[in-house]
């Protein structure tokens, strides 16, 4: 394995942002409990992407808000007529959420690859009260930092 060439003369940088991104999935993992893990990872995901390509499209406001909001809104659609129980529905109706997300966001240019996870989460999971204010914090905390704080964070990517 190989350090990337940046880390020796940014190795400060490396640290904090991963500290920023470690405690915006904590404060989101006490929202949320272990039964929205999928909703958590694309958090977290969402996390990475601000605090490690700060200047990447994918990490702007726009993005961030719009990609969760259609995924939450796709996923909770889905969930609305659940198909537990058989395999091969389930997995379609999975991956179903997660292609109609896919569009809608390169359709409407809210592209943001972890809301797609926020899609699949919340069609296996369904609409809770906790999960639609876990992710309208997270999502609103990690645009706001991408907006206000992007000229404190380097790209590390």
């Amino acid at each position: 394995m190989i350090l990337d060439k940046k880390f020796r003369g940014n190795w400060k940088d490396y640290i904090l942002q991963s500290a920023y991104a470690a405690l915006t999935v904590l404060f989101i993992t006490l929202i949320l409990n272990l039964q929205h893990a999928v909703i958590i990872a694309s958090i977290g995901s969402t996390a990475f992407i601000v605090f490690s390509m700060p200047n990447s499209i994918i990490s702007q406001p726009r993005s961030i808000i719009g990609g969760h909001v259609i995924g939450f809104t796709v996923g909770v659609c889905f969930s609305m007529f659940p198909f537990s129980g058989w395999l091969f529905f389930s997995g379609l109706w999975y991956a179903l959420a997660v292609g109609i997300s896919f569009f809608i966001m390169v359709v409407t240019d809210t592209e943001h690859s972890p809301a797609v996870g926020t899609a699949l989460g919340m069609t296996i999971v369904g609409y809770s009260h906790k999960a639609a204010i876990g992710i309208s914090l997270g999502v609103i905390i990690l645009a706001l930092i991408s907006r206000y704080m992007k000229s404190h964070i380097r790209n590390l990517v």
